[in-house]
């Protein structure tokens, strides 16, 4: 019987998104995995051999010869382009419905800034909403925390910055990174958290009140 109750899934949520696409590879579908194309991002698809679950957005970037080649087996979602959710949010809906709480996006970055800033402020949507997320490009992976802890292996090279949103972070710490902060203070109108180094070392970046959008660049 259907109680009406989503039973909460262990599996991931990837969305193929229609900004710029610089990976070399999309991480291996897993049995139970969700896989949304994000309007355009139904060509990065066909382009990269990924048959996506469901294909939604008000298709104003995938025109309609491109949503002809929608096979069968894939569920379209047709969205009124007078709308308040952006297609990716209306995305990350369906994929919180389904009951996933682990979400990671490509071809979220680039492309129209407002899309790119509207793509960062999902994140804290999927935070709220107890998910977490990772935006992923060529070289970077951009997550969220909120009154909690990140930590990276030794192993981890490249650059990490951090950046207070939803207003100030307190009781920022940063250790294990060449730049070490302790009980710090950031606001949304200072970004003192900005390319920190990775320095051989396990890393941790902790916030005790508030939420920082962490950046990871590794080249």
């Amino acid at each position: 019987m259907d109680d009406g109750v989503r039973t909460e899934k262990k599996n991931k949520c990837i969305l193929i998104c229609a900004g710029d696409l610089e990976i070399a590879e999309i991480p291996e579908k897993r049995e139970g995995d969700l896989v949304i194309a994000v309007d355009g991002g139904y060509l990065y698809c066909q382009v990269l051999g990924i048959e996506p679950d469901v294909v939604i957005g008000d298709f104003d970037s995938l025109g309609e010869d491109n949503q002809a080649q929608i096979g069968p087996g894939q569920r379209m979602i047709s969205l009124n382009p007078v709308k308040d959710d952006t297609d990716t949010l209306a995305a990350l809906r369906l994929g919180l419905a389904e009951g996933y709480r682990e979400f990671h996006l490509y071809g979220a970055l680039g492309g129209r800034l407002e899309h790119t800033l509207a793509n960062l402020q999902c994140l804290l949507f999927l935070k709220k909403e107890g998910a977490s997320a990772y935006i992923w490009d060529s070289c970077s992976m951009i997550t969220l925390i909120e009154n909690e802890s990140l930590t990276f292996r030794e192993d981890m090279e490249g650059m990490l910055s951090v950046f207070a949103v939803g207003g100030t972070a307190e009781g920022v710490g940063e250790k294990g990174l060449r730049y070490r902060l302790d009980q710090a203070v950031l606001t949304e109108a200072f970004p003192v958290g900005i390319s920190n180094e990775f320095i051989g070392e396990q890393a941790e970046v902790s916030v005790k009140k508030g939420a920082l959008l962490v950046i990871v660049r590794w080249a």
